[in-house]
């Protein structure tokens, strides 16, 4: 937008490009929950069952990899050329990952896929950050609310109606006619500023942070499965990630035009926005992952129907995220949201800590609303205060940054809990003979109701009552976290939200370029 343009004409640019931004949003958050359902269904017809986890860790290893990467270039060339080739990247891994005909090809095709979904998030958020001001922002938070929660919840669906009615192969080909959709909307709708400054790539930071970012995904998804947390493959991808961010820090500090420019970490609420929402990617990952476990094997819910299990968390989630959002258009003042938002969090910990086997769903369902309260309260707003702490060319990296650190948090969470889970699940059955006992500990988490009908009432019994104990320390667990994430929202600082042209009050020369 340009400084002379009026309200109406912005916010009319906005709406134009909005439903392609939205559509992406949705193809980059649907494509983490789609494909689970179908995975059985995958490995029968592909075979390759002791790599089939690599299907889901090369998607997630490449888009991590390459978040920052996108965001710190976004700023460099400008945003819409390389929001572009990240949809294009996306779109051509989602159609090869259709057509793999074995295993290998479909872990490679998903790390291509994985590539182009990298810049599809990052590549949203600094876009809304460069057309539309912080103090506005919140009249469009509800559309994104709207779509993590369609997104959580539909993804299972979706994928087991494409699994059981046509083909697993859709749940990828399905994002090829929506991403060009979106493609011809931003090709043609979207205008975004770009600022002049002097390109010089950081290749070895951008070497050192891909293999840092690389040892910590295969640490967390290691950990505790693949391998013990004491194995050496572990501790070294742990020494590994240790040295390469010494390294990387150093470069950094000596690089003329860095790629995660450290004197943003100056900024007080820069930096505590990007560890609050490391810590909310704790709660909001385990959560995710265990509730569902939870009310299969203890509640007796469908397995099919797993993603409507979490629609009371998402509308506590969305329903409080849009009112954030209005609330701060408002007033301007968003300091408490954070603060509270990590109280409701915890509250809502708390409450899912004491649950047991005769919790009912309706209970369930209540505190469930509680925790998705908070997360509503703090998800976008942390982002939002990233963005509102930086100047126009450095956009790209807060957004890139803030999401960096919510993945890596998310990552850290389903790992540790996921041990904590298994362990305390081992724990329980050990009134069970030991062969026993250890098959179910470690299947615990891959278990569904079939199974569980052909075990003996005794075995059902205590494995319902041992789901429940671990899920609840999970939970408990999860408590330590949240009060983290409070105790951090109360060092934010009030900064006034810039309300005009985004990056207006920064002096930054810039150009309308039509890429």
């Amino acid at each position: 937008m340009t400084q002379t343009e009026s309200p109406t004409a912005e916010r009319r640019a906005i709406l134009a490009v909005l439903p392609g931004l939205v559509l992406v949003m949705l193809l980059a958050m649907l494509d983490n929950t789609i494909v689970g359902t179908a995975m059985p269904t995958i490995v029968g017809d592909l075979g390759g069952m002791q790599h089939f986890a690599w299907v889901a860790t090369s998607y997630i290893l490449a888009s991590t990899i390459t978040t920052p990467l996108y965001g710190k270039l976004g700023d460099l060339y400008g945003r819409k050329r390389l929001f572009i080739t990240a949809i294009l990247i996306f779109l051509a891994g989602s159609a090869l990952s259709g057509l793999a005909q074995d295993m290998t090809q479909l872990i490679a095709f998903r790390a291509v896929q994985g590539l182009g979904a990298g810049g599809l998030m990052v590549g949203v958020l600094a876009i809304i950050g460069d057309l539309v001001a912080p103090r506005d922002r919140g009249k469009y938070q509800g559309y994104f609310a709207a779509v993590m929660a369609l997104a959580m919840v539909g993804g299972p669906l979706v994928g087991g109606f494409f699994t059981d009615n046509i083909s697993w192969r859709w749940c990828f080909y399905v994002n090829v006619p929506l991403g060009a959709i979106a493609l011809f909307m931003i090709a043609a709708k979207l205008h975004t500023p770009k600022n002049i400054v002097s390109h010089k790539v950081d290749y070895l930071g951008i070497a050192l942070l891909s293999g840092v970012s690389t040892a910590l995904v295969l640490l967390t998804t290691w950990a505790g499965t693949e391998y013990a947390w004491g194995s050496p493959q572990i501790i070294g991808l742990g020494v590994a990630a240790g040295i390469g961010l010494g390294l990387f820090l150093w470069v950094e500090t000596r690089a003329s035009e860095p790629v995660l420019p450290l004197n943003l970490f100056a900024n007080r609420n820069f930096s505590l926005s990007a560890a609050i929402g490391f810590f909310q990617g704790f709660g909001m990952f385990g959560a995710i992952m265990f509730l569902p476990l939870f009310q299969q094997l203890v509640q007796h819910s469908s397995a099919t129907n797993s993603g409507l299990l979490l629609l009371p968390l998402m509308l506590g989630m969305m329903s409080a995220s849009m009112a954030a959002g209005q609330v701060i258009t408002k007033t301007g003042r968003y300091r408490w949201f954070p603060l509270a938002g990590g109280v409701v969090m915890t509250i809502g910990m708390l409450a899912l800590a004491t649950i047991d086997v005769d919790t009912s769903k309706l209970m369930t369902s209540v505190y469930m609303v509680v925790l998705g309260i908070g997360m509503g309260l703090i998800m976008q707003i942390v982002g939002m205060i990233a963005q509102n702490s930086v100047g126009p060319k450095d956009m790209g990296v807060a957004s890139s940054t803030s999401m960096f650190f919510r993945s890596i948090g998310g990552a850290f969470g389903v790992s540790i809990f996921g041990a904590i889970f298994t362990n305390t699940l081992r724990t329980g059955l050990s009134g069970l003979p030991a062969d026993v006992a250890d098959k179910l500990a470690s299947s615990g988490a891959r278990m569904n109701p079939a199974d569980l009908a052909r075990m003996t009432v005794e075995a059902k019994a205590m494995f319902g009552q041992a789901v429940a104990d671990a899920t609840a320390t999970v939970f408990g667990w999860g408590v330590l976290f949240t009060v983290l994430s409070t105790l951090l929202a109360v060092f934010i600082q009030h900064v006034p939200l810039r309300g005009g042209a985004p990056g207006a009050s920064d002096g930054a020369e810039k150009e309308l370029v039509e890429a």
